[in-house]
């Protein structure tokens, strides 16, 4: 957890002043108080990032077509680390039925090569996205959903819209049971 706290307050586009604290939720994951999190209902902010192949990923493109498990992380983040053989797992199982398993490293690029090769390393199959910042320092991705520490998950209906939003780590069961739901409508 120690890499976890300095890489999500010192990580650019954070938008993080020095009133700002850390408050640890269920499972001791800290988050970073004053930024909320997109909400069930919402509908999901569309972007437009690379992968960690410099491959362009769009969000809308799967619009009407694919479900989404968008899983935000840092390679630091050792909670992350240790749910990443989990989302492997899903993305293994229903990949073939409509669930698109993006993760989102929020580590920026000049720690792509690292990413890259830890995915390696570990035979993960899923799409790996990297963060990027805007013209205002901020997270084009992160920051529109409101995340506020690693790991935080979203599942997004085939229609955009957020049917989970979960800061810290679901068990298989719950995850699994999300992600059935939204693959019924």
């Amino acid at each position: 957890l120690v890499g976890f706290v300095f890489c999500i307050a010192f990580l650019p586009g954070t938008a993080i002043s020095e009133e700002k604290t850390m408050t640890p939720i269920a499972g001791g994951i800290p988050m970073i108080e004053g930024i909320k999190m997109l909400e069930t209902g919402a509908v999901a902010p569309d972007f437009s990032i690379m992968d960690v192949e410099g491959k362009p990923f769009r969000l809308a493109d799967g619009k009407g077509k694919k479900a989404f498990l968008l899983v935000f992380w840092s390679i630091f983040c050792e909670p992350c680390r240790f749910e990443m053989p989990l989302i492997q797992k899903m993305h293994d199982k229903f990949r073939e039925t409509g669930l698109e398993v993006a993760t989102i490293a929020l580590d920026g690029d000049p720690l792509k090569s690292s990413i890259a090769g830890f995915i390696k390393q570990e035979g993960y199959t899923f799409k790996v996205l990297i963060d990027e910042l805007d013209s205002k320092d901020m997270f084009k991705v992160a920051d529109p959903y409101g995340v506020a520490g690693t790991p935080t998950l979203f599942i997004l209906d085939r229609e955009g819209k957020v049917t989970l939003a979960k800061a810290g780590k679901l068990t298989e069961e719950e995850l699994e049971k999300a992600i059935r739901a939204v693959l019924k409508k």
